[in-house]
C-alpha cells in the first residue's frame, strides 16, 4: 500500500476550539462553516473532545458496500476518498462506519469524508493545542505501546 502517513489525535490536548473544522470547511468548501467540515469535534464527558472523522480503514466497509463504486482508494496516496460524480447521497456509507466519520454534506447532498488534504491536512496545521499530529504510520504502534507502557507504572498499585 502506498499510504505511509495518518492523522493521530491526543484528547488531553485538544481544547475544543473547533478551529480544525473551520480550516476543513475553508480547504474543501471555500467557506467558514464547520457545517462543511469533514471533521466533527464532539464533546464527550466534561472536557473531553474527540474527533469524529474518516480513520482511513485498512479494510474499509464504506468502500466495499458502496452500490456505485463512490468510495475509492487514491491510487497514489492510498486514502480512502469520496467521487462526487458518483454518489448519490445513500448514505450507505454514511451508516455502516464504525467511526462516525462520514457525512452527508448539507449543501451537496452528497457524501465527504476526510481525504487528509492530499497530503497536507490544514486541521493539523491550525491545530493551536498540537492535539493532532500528521505521522509516519509505523509509528503510531511504537507510540501507543510507550504510553500504554508509562501509565502502567505510574498506576498506584
Amino acid at each position: 500500500m502506498v499510504r505511509v502517513k495518518v492523522i493521530i489525535f491526543d484528547p488531553s490536548k485538544c481544547t475544543g476550539c473547533r478551529l480544525c473544522e473551520i480550516a476543513c470547511s475553508v480547504k474543501h468548501d471555500g467557506l467558514s462553516n464547520p457545517l462543511f467540515s469533514r471533521v466533527k469535534i464532539l464533546k464527550r464527558y466534561e472536557e473531553i473532545f474527540v474527533p469524529a472523522r474518516c480513520r482511513q480503514c485498512e479494510d474499509p466497509i464504506c468502500l466495499v458496500a458502496c452500490p456505485l463504486g463512490a468510495v475509492i482508494r487514491d491510487k497514489v496516496l492510498g486514502v480512502i476518498k469520496i467521487d462526487y460524480n458518483k454518489c448519490r447521497g445513500c448514505r450507505i456509507c454514511v451508516e455502516l462506519c464504525p467511526y462516525g466519520g462520514i457525512y452527508i454534506h448539507p449543501l451537496k447532498r452528497k457524501a465527504v469524508a476526510c481525504d487528509l488534504c492530499d497530503g497536507d491536512p490544514q486541521c493539523v496545521r491550525v491545530c493551536s493545542g498540537k492535539a493532532l499530529s500528521y505521522v509516519e504510520e509505523h509509528n503510531i504502534v511504537y507510540k501507543v505501546k510507550r504510553e500504554d507502557i508509562f501509565k502502567f507504572f505510574q498506576r498506584e498499585h
